[in-house]
């Protein structure tokens, strides 16, 4: 038996298992990430969040996040946010601002004096043209194909409550468009500063907020003429502000994070 110790995060009510890695090297397999993720049988998350030494001169750290079906994935919103309470909280830094190497790129997530964290998530990539058509059982679906450092395909809908997202969500996530799988918003527009939103993240099933899919949302909403930055985005387990000036511009996205609890798990191997 392996004894692993972790602390317990939440944004937004996008929760996590946050692992320190920094001294020694994480070496957890699928099965075991699984355990941990599994709801009944282990801990229960969204997603693994690892801190580890960053590997080159110019980052802080180095973040990776494993989604609860044991798959490593680019990047998470809600996680980089808890990814900055935890570091600071562990004493790891003392920087208000840190420089942090994902698979996506290095983020720049910042604590602010309100407690919330900012997070710079970097340049959206919207594939042409804007507004796409999949098939989806046999009947056409427009979406905003784009990346902010993993896939997203989002979708506008009259009424989040009511969207499609636990029938329509994983036929999307696995739709032969998307080679590497895809994380599907489903997008209501409230006015030009507001939306209401609910992801079906791959590897995990919707979830009560994502990071990525709140910035991945707006940006759709933005280049289609739909939306004003800033943006509030109001999910399930909370609200994110999200800012994008347009193309050529990084996407700013801040909001809570917090610490649940912290424990000890024994896993097998």
């Amino acid at each position: 038996m392996r004894r692993l110790a972790f602390s317990k995060m939440e944004g937004a009510g996008n929760d996590f298992v946050v692992v320190d890695a920094t001294t020694e090297p994480f070496i957890l397999d699928a099965a075991q990430l699984r355990r941990i993720a599994d709801r009944h049988f282990g801990i229960g998350c969204d997603q693994i969040l690892v801190v580890e030494p960053a590997r080159g001169s110019d980052a802080d750290f180095r973040y990776r996040v494993f989604n609860a079906d044991g798959g490593e994935v680019e990047q998470c919103g809600n996680g980089a946010r808890c990814f900055v309470k935890f570091v600071h909280a562990r004493g790891l830094t003392a920087k208000s601002e840190i420089r942090v190497e994902t698979l996506a790129g290095v983020i720049s997530p910042r604590l602010e004096a309100d407690g919330e964290v900012s997070v710079d998530m970097g340049l959206p990539r919207l594939e042409a043209p804007l507004v796409q058509t999949i098939d989806i059982d046999g009947a056409p679906l427009e979406v905003v194909i784009l990346s902010m450092g993993n896939p997203h395909a989002v979708q506008q809908v009259a009424d989040v409550d009511h969207a499609p997202v636990a029938s329509q969500g994983p036929r999307i996530e696995h739709h032969p468009r998307f080679p590497h799988r895809v994380n599907a918003g489903f997008m209501q527009v409230l006015d030009r500063h507001a939306i209401r939103l609910r992801v079906y993240e791959r590897g995990a099933g919707e979830t009560l907020a994502c990071g990525t899919g709140a910035c991945a949302a707006v940006v759709s909403g933005v280049a289609g003429g739909l939306l004003d930055s800033p943006v509030r985005v109001e999910m399930r387990g909370g609200t994110l502000t999200v800012s994008w000036a347009g193309e050529d511009n990084s996407v700013w996205m801040k909001g809570p994070a917090r610490a649940v609890f912290e424990g000890v798990i024994e896993l097998e191997g």
